[in-house]
């Protein structure tokens, strides 16, 4: 099925938006299961979107210059596969449509990036993808001050519902966008006042148009049923870029069915038979399900046809460009600079070797970016209204200002959630390597969008500094207790917590050497020693995600800490060996990185003697590295508000009670 059949031509706007209409309701009534109601009421402007406005070429998915769609609302994915298929894009053919949200198949029920050619983000949570829109147009704009009109010129498109619209995320993004003047960003609104308790006057009553132009968008709102007035007011959006815009679209959900057209009921479960039958027959649509007729198959592949010329055209201009330019279009980013990066990791390992200042690892971390930022001019950095605190801005760095994108350097405000999502959509358009701070106890405020950067493999940097009770004075708020161990938890996500500044520098090596990891720097308030470690040489030894610091000839227990606590751990140490117990120090900056080690490799480094754990943490998943007869020391309590050393105390953080602990342990074993 889905061959092109012999019946009469037809090639208008209205039906091509039914073929839309149709796959999306066979596909969820095949599934039994889905969201047809938004594909269906949105099918009309994103019509008008595909065929008049948006740039992109099928048999080229990832040419760089390439317009950008966001389905915000991606519970409405039947809307995006329909145009993927209907535009020909390669791997989704029909048959992929047959088996929406089935096992294996590139259709899962929401959109999810890397599935398959076309799909530019994961779009599950309300919300997120306005966020990445939002971090999309912006590289866009930065690229564009740093290559041109000839090299990077095109629009972000953004389809979102009433729900993205009520997430709080969104009044971040929109409220970062409107403040930049991102006028390359377009957010199509399906205004259809439906979800899924029922009428969206059940729990909302703003007027959306009024948020986004008190945010500085310009907008306008139109019947979103109506081709002429849409594609008016696409044409006026493009023609002004000097602001962002919002195109309220006035939608009835569900359009075209017989009864249930207009209600909750076709927002999140198929039609049913009967009323897709009638469907069918309102909408003049006859083909069989999951076939389209040849006139409106040709009209969309012709559609999808015609962005090959100006692809090439852009390729030949590309060609003829600097090596430069070139190199801003490598995938992964940065693969010409990775040995720049390697020298400039060793000289300020160099640097801080020689160095005999206690300094917090938040310094260490500014220190490297010293180093780094001249040789990558792709790392892009940025702070949420934090950047004194987390050491995120260098000498070099110039801050991005609302309407001038010649800077390296954004200033997220509070709005934590909203850079992370911005950060994503920033890597996923290609062209910079996005890093942005906060402190780490705020992780819980951009979670979901963390957990997003790893889900789509993206290398999204997260430099998250106070990263313990040691930060003090704040107290239980501001004190980090859960969050390793939480963070610990998403798969694919690099948790990077380095004792010294040499593992600092190595722990941003690592970082940008992984293209499709994100990570989180885990980063001290307060000062550690310089370097704890005797072996300076230019080898990465965080690299292993673990490894020993000293004492591991021979030993009578083993002490495993990571960050702010090595320091700890190594000066019990020194006090074990005064009564001639030999005590091995493990320095473990990355549970995940040396969990992919070689088994004879941790059983060297933990060793068979009693182990001791130490962080200012909860116990939660460290006993990954734990016997039962070892022990944890650290946290199972919420912080307290006092000087770091003395909240350290206060909980039994110190290295006399480490040492006790020890020599107890040492003389069971």
């Amino acid at each position: 099925m889905g061959e092109a059949q012999d019946t009469k031509p037809a090639t208008s706007t209205r039906e091509m938006a039914n073929a839309i209409r149709a796959l999306a309701m066979d596909a969820v009534q095949k599934a039994n299961s889905g969201h047809p109601g938004m594909p269906m009421g949105m099918a009309d402007v994103a019509t008008v979107l595909f065929t008049e406005a948006l740039r992109f070429d099928p048999k080229d998915p990832a040419w760089p210059d390439r317009d950008r769609f966001v389905l915000s609302a991606g519970h409405g994915s039947m809307l995006l596969y329909s145009l993927l298929y209907l535009t020909g894009y390669p791997e989704m053919e029909i048959g992929q449509l047959e088996n929406f949200r089935q096992l294996g198949s590139k259709t899962a029920g929401h959109p999810e990036y890397g599935y398959a050619p076309g799909i530019e983000t994961t779009t599950g949570p309300l919300g997120q993808g306005i966020g990445n829109a939002v971090g999309m147009a912006l590289a866009e704009r930065l690229l564009n001050a740093r290559l041109g009109d000839d090299l990077v010129n095109h629009t972000t498109y953004c389809i979102a519902g009433d729900g993205c619209l009520m997430e709080g995320i969104s009044h971040e993004a929109i409220s970062l966008a409107g403040h930049l003047k991102l006028g390359k960003l377009i957010v199509l609104w399906d205004d259809n006042s439906i979800s899924i308790d029922g009428p969206t006057s059940l729990s909302v009553s703003d007027d959306q148009v009024k948020r986004f132009e008190a945010s500085g968008w310009n907008t306008i709102r139109v019947d979103g049923h109506d081709p002429k007035a849409i594609s008016a007011a696409l044409a006026k959006a493009r023609a002004d870029s000097s602001k962002p815009w919002l195109i309220a679209c006035k939608t009835v959900i569900g359009y075209g069915a017989p009864t249930k057209a207009g209600k909750s009921s076709t927002h999140g479960e198929p039609l049913g038979v009967d009323e897709i039958k009638g469907a069918r027959e309102k909408l003049g649509w006859s083909a069989a399900p999951f076939e389209i007729p040849a006139p409106v198959l040709e009209a969309w592949r012709t559609v999808g046809a015609k962005g090959a010329k100006e692809n090439a055209a852009w390729k030949a201009r590309l060609a003829k460009g600097p090596d430069a330019a070139k190199a801003a279009f490598e995938t992964p980013v940065a693969t010409s600079r990775a040995k720049a990066i390697a020298n400039a990791i060793a000289a300020a390992k160099a640097q801080f070797a020689a160095d005999t200042s206690k300094r917090a690892t938040r310094v260490w971390s500014q220190l490297t970016l010293e180093h780094l930022v001249p040789v990558a001019p792709e790392l892009l950095g940025g702070s949420a209204d934090l950047t004194p605190s987390n050491g995120t801005r260098t000498k070099h760095h110039k801050a991005v200002e609302p309407g001038n994108f010649t800077g390296d350097y954004i200033h997220y405000g509070v709005r934590e959630h909203g850079m992370a999502a911005a950060m994503n959509g920033i890597s996923l358009h290609g062209g910079f390597i996005p890093y942005g701070a906060t402190f780490l106890v705020f992780t819980d405020y951009c979670r979901p969008s963390i957990r997003l950067s790893a889900l789509m493999h993206q290398r999204v940097v997260y430099v998250m500094t106070h990263d313990s009770i040691g930060l003090g004075e704040d107290g239980p708020t501001h004190q980090p207790v859960e969050h390793l161990a939480a963070l610990r938890a998403i798969p694919n996500l690099l948790v990077l917590r380095p004792a010294d500044a040499l593992e600092t520098a190595e722990a941003w090596e690592i970082a940008l050497g992984h293209p499709t990891r994100p990570s989180i720097l885990a980063l001290s308030r307060q000062a550690v020693p310089t370097v704890l470690r005797t072996d300076t040489t230019g080898e990465n030894l965080s690299a292993r995600g673990g490894y020993v610091v000293s004492g591991g000839a021979t030993r009578d227990v083993t002490l495993i800490a990571t960050g702010s606590e090595v320091g700890l751990v190594a000066e019990a140490a020194a006090a074990l060996a005064k009564d001639g117990i030999n005590a091995a120090v493990v320095s473990l900056p990355s549970f995940e990185i040396f969990r992919a080690q070689p088994k004879a490799y941790r059983d060297e480094v933990l060793g068979s003697a009693p182990r001791i754990a130490v962080e200012a943490a909860v116990a939660q998943g460290w006993h990954e590295w734990l016997r039962p007869e070892d022990r944890f020391i650290g946290l199972s309590d919420f912080g307290v508000s006092a000087p770091g050393p003395k909240v350290f105390e206060h909980f039994g953080l110190t290295a006399p009670k480490i040492a006790e602990a020890a020599r107890s342990a040492a003389k069971k074993g």
